[in-house]
């Protein structure tokens, strides 16, 4: 458990996302974010070079110059003389990053740092990689978000195999699935309210060079679609005899956040309102069976749970990463709560899945959830490729 590390209320934001082949598809994602986050420290009045010790870069999907990453994206929020290094989670990179953050403060490491998180799913990178013995030397050839979604090296199997797994051992309906899907767009129309009122506590737009002579400001997510109950029951399963269809899993994305992480004094000197403390509390990390990803959330939020001293009763926000909607009903489930009061204002399901950035908008979301109620705990969670989760509790006011 962890008492020295705290997130700044407002010392954050999370970009609009961009279903992939977008707006923001040509732009290199470590660029995006960099230059988002100088805009947006900015805006805020913050001097990274005088603010940050060290900078943490979660990112996933491997981009030109990835090598040089991290000290590259220093450079680029105007902190070039600052040590820095890359975390790569798939999923739950922004929870482990934010989790390394904090172990930093929380040791005296450093007093406060950045974390970066950004991700392209658009144009990813397709790999070729040496093969001697092939015949003719043929080289052998990767799409880095394609093959690795469609198979683990681990087991063989594709996401969506594990996600029916899941569905099929306890049970899970295709009407379930329909049913909840519709709730997360009910719940994603929420943060659409009143001039997009809850979205505005935290979205800070991007600046997108689109040609040489036009710049795109993108201030909302782009790329949902609007729907009903009607429409995602009509879908077909994509998988013979499972009950995901093409409605109830994710879209690939693109966007960026960032999150900083320091003492609790520096914390209330940079937040936009000293009255709300945001502290980190636990961390879980967990592996589940193989082939069953969507159910490795429900343990590594115990883990956490059980490192806090909490039980989920004493939770008032919860947040779930979604690439598919088993991975909601299996963890309702096994937590005993109900499945249509997660994830509320939004969700990967339907926003899109940019990685990196996907559980940091849910850290965001979640932090600003908890202080529209008042303050208290929220635990925020999210399965990985290779059956991995993690989870993060936050304390909020």
């Amino acid at each position: 458990m962890f008492t020295k590390a705290f997130i700044p209320y407002g010392g954050y934001y999370a970009s609009p996302f961009a279903k992939w082949q977008g707006s923001l598809q040509n732009a290199h994602p470590i660029e995006l974010a960099g230059n988002t986050a100088q805009r947006w420290m900015q805006s805020r009045g913050i001097d990274a070079a005088q603010t940050f010790e060290h900078l943490y870069l979660g990112m996933t999907i491997g981009q030109k110059s990835w090598f040089y990453g991290s000290p590259w994206a220093a450079k680029l929020i105007g902190a070039p003389a600052i040590p820095s290094n890359t975390i790569s989670q798939a999923c739950a990179t922004a929870t482990t990053t934010v989790f390394n953050a904090s172990l930093a403060v929380e040791v005296g490491q450093y007093e406060t740092t950045y974390c970066m998180l950004t991700d392209k799913s658009s144009n990813g990178q397709h790999a070729i990689w040496p093969n001697p013995n092939g015949p003719g030397g043929e080289v052998i050839a990767e799409n880095w978000n394609m093959d690795n979604i469609a198979c683990d090296p681990s087991t063989g199997k594709g996401m969506l195999v594990t996600a029916e797994n899941v569905s099929a051992e306890a049970g899970f309906s295709k009407q379930q699935a329909d049913e909840l899907a519709w709730r997360r767009y009910e719940q994603y129309a929420d943060s659409l309210a009143n001039d997009r009122a809850f979205q505005k506590r935290y979205m800070f737009p991007i600046e997108v060079q689109l040609t040489r002579k036009k710049t795109l400001l993108l201030e909302a997510d782009e790329g949902v679609n609007a729907t009903s109950l009607d429409a995602i029951s009509s879908l077909r399963p994509v998988a013979p005899g499972g009950i995901h269809s093409f409605a109830t899993q994710t879209h690939p994305a693109d966007g960026n956040a960032g999150i900083i992480v320091t003492t609790k004094q520096r914390a209330a000197q940079l937040s936009t309102d000293p009255s709300i403390p945001v502290q980190v509390i636990s961390y879980g990390a967990v592996r589940t069976k193989a082939a069953h990803m969507p159910a490795a959330p429900v343990s590594s939020v115990r883990v956490a749970l059980d490192k806090a001293g909490l039980t989920i009763a004493d939770i008032k926000v919860v947040k779930n990463h979604n690439p598919f909607i088993a991975n909601d009903l299996h963890l309702a489930a096994n937590l005993g709560i109900d499945p249509a009061g997660i994830n509320n204002y939004g969700s990967s399901l339907v926003f899109g899945h940019p990685n990196s950035a996907t559980l940091g908008r849910l850290i965001v979301e979640a932090i600003e959830e908890a202080a529209v109620l008042g303050g208290g705990y929220a635990v925020v969670t999210g399965c990985a490729a290779g059956d991995n989760a993690a989870a993060i509790i936050l304390k909020v006011g």
